[in-house]
């Protein structure tokens, strides 16, 4: 944990006041994974934790206040997506391969913080600007990137001039979220994970490149 660690009323916290607030957050995680956000009680946090409601309120203001530190937690390493992009290549048969694995990062990190994602996705769609922003974090790690490469890929006359870069990377970071989001509803479908994946990917080739994978 870098940076000092403050309570409510702004005293910095001691080594086991940390330990403290760390264990009520990864409790609260644990929580949001089997329980709806709105059923997630204060006094079940703290009972959890080992500790009293009391403790809990002298490190996060409310379930929403810790929730969100959580959610910040997880926008920070979300951010580390564009490494999946960067240095990449978009033609021939490394644009293949990239496209693959950048599928199979941003589903993997989907399923990792599924439980948190939903409270931040729930967030975002009641106008929670706190909640939108961190949303926006984490795909603006690969939408920025996508934009980048459509428009060198521009540049060299590899995709047409009519095609906006940012209007592409939008539409496919918002195609992978929403796909990303739906993971177990694809079952329901018939189609089974190992199916998802170079579908997917076939689409964010296509997006990127116009053209059909070199493989």
């Amino acid at each position: 944990m870098t940076g000092q660690v403050r309570t409510v009323d702004g005293r910095v916290a001691g080594r086991r006041g940390q330990a403290t607030r760390q264990k009520l957050l990864d409790c609260l995680s644990e929580m949001l994974s089997s329980s709806p956000y709105r059923d997630v009680k204060v006094i079940d946090v703290a009972r959890k934790a080992g500790t009293s409601p009391a403790t809990f309120y002298q490190y996060f203001p409310d379930v929403e206040g810790a929730v969100l530190e959580i959610a910040d937690q997880m926008a920070a390493e979300g951010a580390g997506l564009t490494e999946l992009l960067q240095g990449r290549s978009w033609v021939g048969k490394s644009a293949w391969q990239t496209s693959q694995e950048l599928v199979d990062g941003f589903l993997e990190f989907w399923r990792k913080h599924d439980a948190i994602l939903r409270v931040v996705d729930l967030g975002a769609a009641e106008g929670d600007k706190r909640f939108y922003y961190l949303r926006m974090k984490i795909l603006n790690s690969v939408n920025n990137s996508l934009a980048d490469a459509v428009a060198e890929l521009q540049a060299k006359g590899k995709v047409d001039k009519d095609v906006n870069p940012a209007a592409v990377a939008g539409a496919l970071v918002a195609m992978l979220a929403a796909v990303a989001s739906h993971q177990k509803g694809f079952q329901s479908w018939g189609v089974k994970q190992a199916e998802l994946k170079p579908n997917l990917a076939l689409l964010v080739h296509l997006g990127v490149t116009g053209k059909k994978p070199t493989k």
